[in-house]
């Protein structure tokens, strides 16, 4: 099995913390380059010093706050070279019930998702199809499969974010590159402990008992880690997966019910 990511180069989005951060790490012990994208300086250079260099690898960063499309744009044109693995992972919006949420909440979503990873895509495409080799992983949610409740404004734009990477991976799969989409269940991350403060408030329960009843809805009856994901993440940039292209991959310990 083809595992080998030397002489890769590849952009992991949200790289300081939580999946992002684990997958930059996968992807580096594998051999590849890394360029990490996020918004804290001081996070990203500790990352940095975090990623294997054993086998030549050199890495970077660049800090860039997702809030602005149009920086961002500006700010990826200063990367040179070829890019053959993107990682898109940005944090998922406020919880809250779909017909409280303000319709300013869908579009800064549809900006920080959707359009970031399309200007993403659009920067690394061509020299994907030069190298006739390419991974696009977009880290979503198990949302996408069924909807979660208290998370409307995050359900709307995992879905319209699914969709996008299946219609470009029908569009590229000639060329070498492959689209995929990792769903994450309960994973032990910041976002999560959030999301379970979030409901002990509105519930009026201890945190202790939100998270119990939460992994007693997973037949691992466990929460994941991020590096559980990130295992997933990375196999998907590998040759090895060079023929798994345009599906959901849930990693999620069996708790979404439809297959």
């Amino acid at each position: 099995m083809d595992l080998n990511l030397r002489n890769k180069n590849a952009i992991v989005c949200g790289s300081t913390q939580g999946i992002g951060e684990a997958s930059a790490i996968q992807l580096a012990k594998l051999g590849a380059n890394i360029t990490l994208i996020a918004r804290n300086e001081s996070k990203l250079l500790n990352v940095l010093n975090e990623l294997d260099t054993s086998k030549g690898q050199t890495h970077g960063f660049l800090c860039i706050d997702f809030s602005n499309p149009e920086i961002l744009k500006k700010e990826v044109e200063t990367l040179k070279g070829t890019y053959h693995i993107l990682v898109n992972n940005t944090g998922g919006p406020a919880a809250g019930p779909i017909a409280d949420a303000n319709t300013n909440a869908f579009e800064e979503a549809f900006r920080m998702h959707l359009i970031n990873n399309q200007i993403l895509v659009q920067k690394v495409m061509e020299g994907m199809k030069k190298e006739g080799f390419g991974r696009i992983v977009n880290i979503i949610s198990t949302s996408v499969k069924a909807p979660i409740p208290g998370l409307g404004v995050s359900n709307t734009i995992r879905a319209a974010v699914a969709n996008w990477a299946k219609t470009l991976s029908i569009e590229v799969g000639a060329y070498g590159i492959t689209v995929n989409n990792v769903l994450p269940g309960f994973t032990n991350t910041n976002r999560l402990k959030s999301l379970i403060a979030k409901k002990a408030e509105v519930q009026g329960k201890s945190e202790e008992e939100i998270a119990s009843a939460m992994k007693s809805g997973v037949p691992a009856a466990r929460f994941g880690e991020a590096n559980e994901v990130a295992n997933a993440v990375a196999f998907l940039c590998t040759p090895a997966a060079s023929y798994i292209n345009g599906i959901n991959v849930p990693v999620d310990g069996g708790r979404t019910k439809s297959l």
